[in-house]
């Protein structure tokens, strides 16, 4: 099987933040919404059942963790984490950090138009409190 590669439109969407264990952990180039995207890095995957039971744990681990500190980081009221797949087939798993009155609540971030790209100071700042938050 071929080396792990990130999607295309992954990488053009995001900013890489680290490297854990099982995946890569990126931001969505979005300063509206806290999105963090986690890719496991295993070629070829595409479905969290299909995932070796190692690797599937290893994954929800880093996933939880992710969200309880982007929850801390970015004071949110609610956290959305999913899945889908539907327009990039590499598995990944978003976990974005929602505010009542956010430019999409109640509805999903998915589709929203007036993408804000980070600006590297706000990025920084949102990742420094996330990297306390996960000590």
């Amino acid at each position: 099987m071929p080396d792990f590669e990130l999607d295309p439109r992954l990488a053009a969407d995001t900013h890489t933040v680290d490297e854990w264990p099982v995946s890569r952990l990126l931001l969505m180039d979005d300063a509206r919404f806290p999105w963090l995207i986690l890719v496991p890095r295993v070629a070829g995957a595409r479905e969290l059942h299909t995932l070796p039971d190692a690797t599937r744990a290893g994954l929800m681990a880093e996933v939880m963790r992710a969200a309880t500190a982007l929850e801390a980081a970015a004071d949110a009221t609610k956290m959305n984490v999913a899945a889908l797949g539907n327009v990039v087939a590499q598995l990944h798993v978003h976990v974005v950090a929602r505010r009542e009155g956010d430019a999409a609540w109640p509805a999903p971030v998915w589709g929203v138009a007036g993408r804000e790209p980070w600006n590297d100071e706000a990025r920084g700042e949102l990742l420094a409190r996330f990297e306390a938050a996960l000590l």
